[in-house]
């Protein structure tokens, strides 16, 4: 005679996997801050950079730690092995991404930065296609030119106001090179990283863009080690919500999703700081902006809208 709930405890629950995308939309939502919080410390780049970086370990160590032990179980058991190096590079990319934003933020503007960040949308699938032969699909490539105008008009480029633009052409420059940065990143990122792994591979890039964005800060505007408490309490707080819980939800959803599709739900993010620039900082967008919201929405929603397809290199494992 069979013990009432012994049934249920040998029997092993399988728990529904969260999806990919809903866990990108949930990151590029939580990055969307960056931008205001960046401006609230009122810091130079390489020191926002370097502090967003620092603040972030003690919060993304613990949770990297448990999730070793995790994975390193299935590794033993014969998993694809993550190779560190890869992650490494990716984060030196991402140091020079985040310092060069900054810049951008202060001498374009906010929006018009971010717009021009998110040139990766095209960037990343071409380096994927490069590097590992992945296809770029039909019905991506004809999203593709809809979710920039919409992208456009979100940031602001019809009617911003030329005042809060100093320095439009190297505000262009350095959003462009941290484009490529950026796209660089998440391409080491999904190479370099075990399956399974989220936290891990996303603290280990963070110490290196702590390294990278210090070097490149230092020549560029210095790194200011005291910067203020009050600085330093909105920084910390750019650490917890968009270094740490952002990144850590983008790399667990850019693992699972095609280059383009992860590309695309990206795209949340500059519409993301627009609404939130309205409920934080007072900063209302035009009719034109929030037409471009919802092409950015609506694009996203039609580019996703298919069957996930696994990784390349994670179908093959």
């Amino acid at each position: 005679m069979a013990v009432p709930g012994m049934l249920a405890s040998s029997t092993p629950v399988r728990r529904r996997a969260v999806d990919p995308r809903v866990m990108a939309v949930l990151g590029s939502l939580c990055i969307a801050l960056s931008p205001i919080l960046i401006a609230l410390s009122g810091t130079s780049p390489g020191t926002a950079t370097v502090f967003r970086c620092l603040l972030a370990l003690p919060v993304l160590i613990p949770i990297a730690v448990l999730e070793r032990r995790r994975t390193r179980r299935v590794q033993l058991g014969g998993g694809r092995l993550g190779r560190p190096w890869l992650v490494v590079v990716g984060g030196l990319l991402l140091g020079l991404d985040m310092t060069l934003w900054t810049g951008a933020i202060h001498a374009v503007g906010a929006g018009v930065s971010t717009v021009l960040v998110n040139a990766q949308v095209v960037i990343l699938p071409l380096l994927a296609f490069l590097a590992l032969g992945e296809r770029i699909r039909t019905g991506f490539l004809l999203t593709v030119p809809v979710m920039l105008i919409g992208v456009a008009l979100a940031g602001g480029l019809v009617d911003s106001d030329p005042s809060t633009a100093p320095d439009p052409v190297l505000g262009t420059v350095l959003a462009l090179l941290a484009a490529f940065a950026y796209a660089g990143y998440l391409l080491f990122l999904r190479l370099g990283a075990a399956p399974g792994e989220k936290a891990a591979p996303v603290t280990v890039a963070t110490a290196a863009a702590a390294v990278s964005s210090f070097v490149l800060g230092s020549l560029w505007q210095g790194v200011d080690l005291t910067p203020g408490w009050t600085a330093i309490g909105w920084l910390a707080l750019l650490a917890v919500i968009g270094q740490s819980i952002g990144w850590v939800l983008i790399a667990g959803g850019m693992a699972a999703l095609p280059s383009s599709t992860g590309a695309s739900i990206l795209l949340l993010q500059p519409v993301g700081a627009v609404l939130l620039g309205m409920a934080v900082l007072g900063q209302f967008p035009t009719t034109w902006q929030l037409v471009g919201c919802a092409v950015v929405i609506a694009a996203v929603a039609v580019a996703v809208r298919r069957r996930v397809e696994p990784a390349p290199e994670e179908a093959a494992a």
